[in-house]
């Protein structure tokens, strides 16, 4: 006996006015790059060491134990040490060779030298943290439509001008792509300067 029992019609295929496609791709692109950059957050705080266990009565708590279990008193990679600072410089890493330098490295000349050891010259390591912490600020959906604009102005340009002058940090190092070159040029020692500690 053949089914004679109506079967409901599926629904209707969603279509979205070719006006606005434009700005679902924006916002598809924007929420990837937020899921991205939540991505790394995640990975950088299930990376960080579990902080020390609280003390109890018995025990009076130290200097060194109650900074511990307060967290780091600094977001700035300066300012962190041993586990923390390599978990940071990890992601900082990435973050420059995947996003920065693919977008904003430019060519390599006398007058705009690079080193591809960046990680090894202190002020680079600070200077790009720096950028990158202001770049989590500003691409933030929070931060608004002009925080992109902001953050190359008031930081992108900036730190390149000071990373990137002939100089800079980098001033022994890589003047032509043909010749690597690496060299942590010295820093004055408090007593060359005349302070003692």
């Amino acid at each position: 006996m053949p089914d004679t029992t109506a079967t409901a019609p599926g629904p209707e295929p969603f279509r979205v006015p070719d006006e606005n496609l434009d700005d679902l791709a924006s916002s598809l692109a924007k929420t990837m790059a937020e899921v991205k950059q939540h991505g790394v957050l995640l990975d950088r705080l299930s990376s960080e060491p579990t902080p020390a266990p609280q003390p109890t009565d018995d025990a009076p708590a130290t200097a060194a134990g109650s900074e511990s279990a307060a967290g780091p008193t600094s977001v700035f990679i300066i300012a962190l040490g041993g586990e923390a600072y390599a978990v940071e410089l990890t992601a900082l890493t990435a973050w420059v060779n995947h996003l920065l330098l693919p977008i904003y490295g430019r060519e390599i000349s006398t007058t705009r030298p690079w080193c591809t050891r960046w990680q090894e010259h202190p002020e680079a390591v600070a200077r790009l943290h720096a950028l990158w912490l202001a770049w989590q600020q500003f691409t933030d959906a929070e931060a608004g439509l002009p925080g992109p604009s902001t953050w190359h102005r008031d930081h992108l340009d900036q730190t390149l001008v000071h990373l990137r002058a002939p100089d800079g940090p980098f001033a022994a190092c890589t003047t032509s792509p043909a010749r690597p070159n690496h060299r942590v040029l010295a820093t004055p020692a408090p007593d060359q300067l005349g302070l003692t500690a």
